[in-house]
């Protein structure tokens, strides 16, 4: 078996029998050492939707999150549940206290359950920095170095970095995306891409010394871009002659039809159900 990701979790359904979109993300990945789960989703419909796409979570090698919001880690119970003791994967900031705010409202975003609940499960909490190889041809990529000027962080998402101190600006320094060596090329799968499109690529690009990408998967934040980031994201897809872009989740539906527009075959909407095979 070459390697497989099928979307698990994700805003909008793609398939029309068994499955339900909820707003996150969620990805099973499916290598010849071994299948891994990048993200767990609001806990919705992460099992539903497993179940109905043939993907067995008691299979998983080990959980990587990509960072520390509801959206990403709220299936995480669901899924210790039904695979036991398992390792997760993951920044030391993933359990940071935030919020996401506006002049009106004040939300809890952060990761729904206490670490020592979800220990409890089964939950293995393997927290680093730096790149790691997960298994055979699979990495995290660590934190990632916030370089360009135009990506720039989303000012309604705080956070306390520890207890009693005022609310600042949340830098998600725990912004994590998957690296996979496919047949094809290198995959990228992103969480969020908090640490921004650019940044994220730049950064693999260096570390696994490579000057081409196959495929990117997963939610791009361009959803909050505006004109030039944009416009450079579309730079560094073409500088690395990426063949496939499956954009989800945090993407939108207004920059997911202008890259569609500009990249043709090349695109494809990453919603529950999709399958990107390398």
């Amino acid at each position: 078996m070459k390697t497989r990701l099928t979307i698990l979790c994700e805003n909008s359904v793609g398939v029309p029998f068994g499955v339900i979109g909820e707003h996150g993300f969620a990805c099973y990945v499916e290598t010849e050492k071994g299948n891994y789960l990048f993200d767990t989703g609001q806990g919705f419909g992460i099992v539903q939707n497993a179940l109905a796409l043939g993907k067995d979570l008691r299979e998983i090698r080990a959980v990587m999150i990509s960072h520390g919001h509801y959206d990403h880690t709220g299936g995480l119970p669901a899924v210790l549940k039904i695979k036991g003791r398992s390792d997760v994967l993951g920044h030391p900031d993933m359990f940071l206290e935030r919020f996401w705010s506006d002049e009106e409202n004040t939300r809890f975003i952060g990761i729904p359950y206490r670490r020592s609940y979800l220990e409890g499960l089964g939950a293995n909490f393997c927290l680093g920095t730096e790149l790691t190889e997960v298994g055979p041809g699979v990495y995290l990529t660590g934190e990632i170095p916030r370089i360009t000027t135009f990506e720039k962080g989303d000012a309604n998402m705080t956070s306390y970095t520890q207890e009693g101190e005022k609310m600042h600006p949340d830098p998600l320094r725990d912004d994590l995306s998957m690296i996979i060596e496919s047949d094809k090329g290198l995959i990228i799968v992103l969480g969020c891409a908090h640490a921004g499109m650019v940044n994220i690529i730049n950064y693999v690009m260096e570390k696994m010394r490579r000057d081409r990408i196959y495929a990117i998967i997963g939610g791009t934040h361009l959803g909050f871009s505006d004109e030039e980031q944009f416009e450079e994201t579309l730079k560094v897809i073409d500088q690395f002659h990426i063949e496939r872009i499956g954009v989800s989740h945090c993407t939108g539906l207004v920059k997911a039809s202008l890259l569609h527009a500009k990249l043709k075959e090349r695109f494809f909407f990453g919603c529950v159900g999709a399958v990107l095979e390398g």
